[in-house]
């Protein structure tokens, strides 16, 4: 059974939601990551308490590496960030539907390490669809509205940007 969309649940997605906004919006790297470590952290207590444990220790672990990579730039780091998610997943997942957003969080650890720019962003946006489809499959409202509206303002800032380099 679903949770209600007052549940405290649903309530801490609907944080998450407005963190996402706000992260997904800024056109400097720095504000996105670290908007988007805070954004994670919520992220991962709403997936905890849908009892969805694979897209938990994906947002915990995005969360820790938004805030690296807010420090470094480094492969070696994003590769570790990469199979840091894959065991979490090869523990937690389930079902195939459990790998969405251990795969999201794969491709925009190796992005955030690695990417900036219009490229980091089109790999988040990659990352978004996967965690949209998992927020779907998990009831999670805010999830929902918070993957869509990443998507969104991502694909805007991403023309933005575009424009702004022509």
């Amino acid at each position: 059974m679903k949770p209600s969309i007052l549940s405290p649940a649903q309530a801490v997605g609907y944080l998450a939601f407005f963190l996402g906004v706000i992260a997904f919006s800024q056109k400097a790297d720095r504000r996105l990551k670290a908007y988007g470590a805070c954004q994670s952290s919520v992220y991962a207590v709403h997936f905890l308490l849908l009892g969805n444990l694979p897209a938990c220790a994906a947002a915990f672990l995005s969360a820790t590496r938004s805030t690296l990579a807010l420090r470094c730039r480094s492969v070696v780091l994003g590769a570790a960030m990469v199979l840091l998610n894959l065991a979490a997943g090869a523990v937690f997942v389930r079902t195939p539907a459990g790998w969405l957003p251990v795969v999201g969080s794969c491709i925009a650890a190796a992005a955030m390490f690695t990417l900036d720019g219009v490229p980091l962003r089109l790999c988040l946006l990659a990352s978004t669809l996967l965690w949209l489809m998992n927020a779907i499959l998990s009831g999670s409202i805010g999830g929902t509205l918070l993957e869509i509206t990443i998507a969104t303002v991502s694909s805007s800032t991403i023309w933005r940007m575009r424009r702004s380099e022509a």
